[in-house]
């Protein structure tokens, strides 16, 4: 079977974006040319692999079983090919990264100009969302979530527990008072995440062996943990902030101050959701230099 490998690569990316002219214009060549070399793959093959109409195209039941065995040929011979060529040089190329817009906003500004200085031959492009992404067709080469994650077939790496910690400004605490034990929040405005029952929420706070629940109130409520930052930093109540080494000169100048120094809400997963378990050198670059930083100092 006279069958090319760079053919097969060419069909796993129209069946991983389902639509030519989309898989053309990221391979660089004439969407006829493609059109014609699947089609030649499916007559060497001799099955039809794709059914195409107008507006979209579909896998056939044998092309949904091809895709699924040759995706990860094809991944593993091209991390294979950017290994050896990254043997001679530094990590390079372009690295498609898609994280929360928490996560982003805390960590992005404090990490990315040492990582651009020390790679500079890697083009960062990030997606900055918390959207559910569809494994298959996902186009991102690393995904950062906090949280725990869905089952998919993407690979799931724990990078770390990260530890939240409560803090104000100067000016809030001035008015309202330093709280002294966990049940004082309760008497306090506690800038919160959307999900919690009628106008309260539960914190769980942690220290040593002992734990407390509090119910906790607060006017302000968003979904996006760099907000609720600025929104203490002026001021506005209580807030429970990611602490990682990177963020500790960040939180200082902003002008915050830890809150219950003793107590630490419940730590959160952070996960690298990946395509392969082969991971590329960039990739692989990111997240040694990424790691590190989200440590929280001991």
């Amino acid at each position: 079977m006279d069958i090319q490998l760079n053919d097969i690569a060419l069909f796993v990316e129209v069946a991983k974006r389902k639509n030519f002219s989309h898989a053309a214009e990221a391979l660089g060549i004439p969407s006829a040319t493609l059109s014609k070399r699947v089609t030649e793959l499916e007559r060497r093959i001799g099955m039809q692999l794709l059914t195409r109409t107008t507006r979209r195209i579909e896998l056939t039941e044998a092309g949904a079983l091809y895709f699924d065995r040759c995706r990860h040929i094809i991944e593993e011979a091209r991390v294979a090919h950017e290994q050896l060529q990254d043997m001679a040089a530094l990590p390079r190329g372009r690295l498609r990264v898609s994280m929360g817009p928490s996560l982003a906003a805390l960590v992005l500004p404090v990490v990315m100009r040492e990582f651009t200085d020390q790679y500079p031959d890697i083009e960062c492009e990030f997606d900055v969302t918390e959207r559910r992404l569809d494994p298959i067709s996902n186009p991102f080469d690393l995904v950062l979530r906090l949280g725990p994650q869905p089952d998919s077939s993407l690979i799931s790496r724990k990078l770390m527990l990260m530890s939240h910690q409560l803090y104000a400004s100067h000016d809030y605490l001035e008015r309202h008072g330093q709280p002294l034990t966990p049940a004082d929040l309760s008497h306090h405005d506690c800038l919160r995440f959307p999900g919690g029952e009628g106008s309260s929420s539960y914190w769980i706070l942690h220290s040593g062996d002992r734990v407390e629940r509090v119910a906790v109130f607060g006017r302000l409520i968003a979904n996006n943990v760099g907000m609720l930052g600025r929104l203490a930093a002026r001021g506005m109540g209580i807030v429970p902030l990611p602490v990682f080494h990177a963020m500790e000169k960040a939180i200082a100048q902003v002008g915050l101050v830890r809150v219950l120094p003793d107590w630490n809400l419940t730590p959160m997963p952070l996960f690298a959701l990946l395509p392969s378990r082969t991971i590329p050198a960039k990739t692989r670059a990111f997240l040694d230099f990424i790691q590190p930083r989200l440590q929280e100092r001991r």
